[in-house]
């Protein structure tokens, strides 16, 4: 039977906390791209298109040193938070930005899909019936969008369980700071005799994102029942 000693608890509360931050943090954004993209007419929608994405085509330790070069003591971001003195770099906020960056795309466009998939004939008879712009998004997107919103929750949720390259060179390997699953696994393969250690926490990390695919499927049955 597997046992995880303090540090390790500390690592899975880390990485839950920081997935659950970065998702929640991240939602309202992601909805507010997805529509863009999927009903705006706007010029370089492309262009906006590919840089939401390329986190997923990007190495993440290319898209962790990109963020380095940004929110670090000399960044364009990093200076600026300097005066307020504000840190990034080897701090939880770091490993929650990482985990938001990398896994957003997989939010953006899962949304995107369900946004596309609606008839455009509900948004005629909204407007035909003198409904306001809020009163579609509300009434009519979110209600019909609702289990590709759930869906991209889900991925960038699990995305950022398992996220390493950005994080590991953003926030570090910190124990109890910044040391999420994934860095406390890599720690242990990296020492003498950690390989037990590494496999408890696999199994956690297995049972963990086996659980959310379970939570969300059960709650997108149960928004299609309704």
């Amino acid at each position: 039977m597997f046992t995880l000693s303090p540090q390790e608890i500390q690592a899975v509360g880390l990485s839950l906390k920081v997935a659950s931050t970065a998702t929640l943090l991240s939602t309202p954004l992601g909805i507010a791209m997805a529509y863009m993209l999927a009903f705006g007419k706007m010029r370089g929608k492309s262009v906006i298109e590919g840089i939401i994405n390329l986190p997923l085509v990007l190495p993440p330790v290319v898209v962790g040193y990109l963020l380095l070069l940004g929110f670090g003591q000399h960044g364009v971001i990093g200076k600026f938070l300097n005066y307020f003195n504000i840190q990034i770099v080897f701090t939880l906020t770091g490993a929650v930005i990482a985990s938001a960056v990398v896994g957003f795309p997989l939010l953006v466009r899962s949304i995107r899909i369900g946004m596309e998939s609606i008839d455009p004939a509900y948004f005629n008879v909204a407007r035909t019936l003198g409904s306001s712009w809020w009163d579609s998004f509300f009434t009519i997107t979110m209600p019909l969008c609702s289990r590709a919103i759930l869906g991209g929750m889900s991925l960038m949720f699990a995305r950022s369980l398992g996220e390493f390259g950005a994080t590991v060179i953003l926030a570090g390997n910190i124990p109890g700071v910044t040391q999420t699953i994934p860095l406390a696994i890599y720690e242990y393969t990296s020492v003498p005799g950690g390989d037990a250690k590494a496999l408890a926490l696999c199994m956690v990390s297995i049972g963990l994102s086996f659980t959310v695919l379970l939570v969300s499927e059960a709650a997108t049955r149960k928004i299609r029942r309704r």
